[in-house]
């Protein structure tokens, strides 16, 4: 079974229940410019805590400079960090250098086939690419948790473009995570409002889409 990522997880109970379901990977949203689902770090600390061994406590940050995101993992104590908005290159070796043994996931917004250059580019630097579904040049910026499709045929450029592990993020749910599946061979898989139920995450839904990963990988 491919791996998925449950992102925008609120509490230590959802943690859990993510983990029981199959989960190999969660994601802990700290401060972002829009959307739904950041928590406070204090509250991210306490979960990544929780976390068992075997399943990675991701930190979703939208932090630009490495000396800021240094500082997130610090006090977060995840043991991977998601950038979610531009960053510079020569910051992914400074995270490497003081926060040894925590993995760097990029995201890159899937708006037009500029992603593609981007991809390639950011890979060779970081431990896997997530590719999202966002507006990172708006004024006010949408930086994932649209719950959102994207062009699949350019992520699929992208997968065969690159060495790095890939996530396919943004409207997977489970009548369509098979064709994204089919479609983009991604590495693993990215997910969040489509199992939730009036923001709560939902065990049936998570349930449902475990299932139809397993039957489509």
């Amino acid at each position: 079974m491919l791996p998925v990522k449950v992102c925008c997880i609120q509490s230590i109970e959802e943690a859990a229940l993510a983990v029981t379901a199959g989960a190999r990977a969660l994601g802990l949203v700290s401060e972002m410019p829009s959307g739904w689902g950041p928590i406070p770090e204090e509250r991210i600390a306490r979960i990544a805590a929780t976390i068992p061994p075997m399943v990675s406590s991701v930190l979703l940050t939208s932090k630009t400079t490495a000396a800021e995101v240094i500082d997130q993992i610090q006090r977060c104590h995840p043991n991977g960090v998601q950038i979610v908005d531009a960053f510079p290159i020569e910051g992914y070796g400074e995270i490497k250098e003081q926060c040894p043994g925590v993995e760097i996931y990029q995201a890159v917004h899937v708006i037009d086939e500029s992603a593609i250059d981007q991809a390639i580019r950011i890979a060779p630097h970081v431990h896997g690419l997530i590719l999202d579904t966002g507006s990172p040049h708006g004024d006010v910026k949408v930086l994932g948790g649209t719950g959102q499709t994207h062009d699949w045929s350019i992520s699929r450029k992208i997968v065969d473009a690159v060495d790095t592990p890939v996530l396919l993020a943004g409207g997977l749910k489970p009548e369509n995570v098979a064709q994204a599946i089919e479609e983009v061979r991604p590495y693993g898989l990215d997910l969040c409002t489509s199992v939730r139920r009036d923001v709560a995450l939902h065990p049936a839904l998570l349930a449902q889409f475990m299932r139809a990963v397993a039957l489509a990988s």
